[in-house]
């Protein structure tokens, strides 16, 4: 089942606001943005765009390329300022880390192994771990034999299976993650769909882009931006 929102960008004065029809009274308000808008040189990217993220909250967005959907996370997490708006971050949350945010771009060091990319992410974060457990994680990633290769060995989708493992290292509310299909194969794209669901049944709440359908056994909520000239 889907929940469609269709931020369009037909007007100049866009005014949006996402349908949360597929959540219950049940649910926490982990994040809610309120009339944010972004500028990029002399485009609107998008105007006054309010919506909630909230616990066990699958939202898909969709839209095309130049669009504003990694301009839209960015802001959302705190890498960027909006031009107009608020984003709020609830301070009841449970983790100590509310969100984990990863971008399109692997953060990856091509000269570290997949075990000393992860063992150096946790410690960055204050997550203590042993090199036992990071070998059984890569395992379950699929990646057994080459948790000492360089990640610059790897392949394009191996390495985007490094970077998904760190969603496993830090505890957080909200995943949020840009293209996290990118060069995966058909096993791989199951593996982290099955992943992200066991997550958000688990309460935790997910904010994903992607140029395909979500293969989901959960609710989505679509949230689909329109470009605009």
């Amino acid at each position: 089942m889907n929940s469609k929102t269709h931020l369009a960008a037909k007007s100049t004065a866009n005014q949006a606001m996402l349908d949360n029809s597929t959540i219950t009274q049940d649910n926490k308000v982990l994040l809610s943005a309120q009339g944010i808008s972004c500028h990029k040189q002399d485009r609107v990217l998008f105007e006054d765009i309010s919506l909630t993220v909230s616990s066990g909250q699958l939202i898909h967005l969709l839209g095309p390329n130049g669009a504003g959907k990694t301009s839209l996370i960015r802001i959302l997490v705190g890498l960027s300022s909006p031009d107009s708006g608020t984003v709020t971050l609830s301070n009841s949350t449970s983790e100590p880390y509310p969100l984990i945010y990863l971008g399109h771009k692997l953060g990856l060091n091509k000269h570290l192994s997949s075990v000393e990319n992860l063992q150096f992410w946790a410690n960055m974060h204050g997550v203590v771990t042993t090199t036992d457990e990071l070998y059984l994680l890569l395992a379950r990633f699929n990646l057994v034999g080459l948790e000492d290769v360089p990640s610059g060995e790897l392949s394009a989708g191996q390495q985007r299976r490094v970077s998904l493992a760190r969603t496993q290292l830090l505890p957080a509310n909200i995943w949020v993650l840009d293209e996290p299909y990118t060069s995966l194969d058909i096993q791989g794209v199951t593996f982290i769909q099955e992943l992200i669901d066991d997550f958000v049944e688990s309460g935790g709440a997910v904010l994903m882009t992607s140029h395909q359908p979500l293969q989901s056994r959960l609710p989505v909520t679509d949230i689909t931006l329109e470009y605009r000239l």
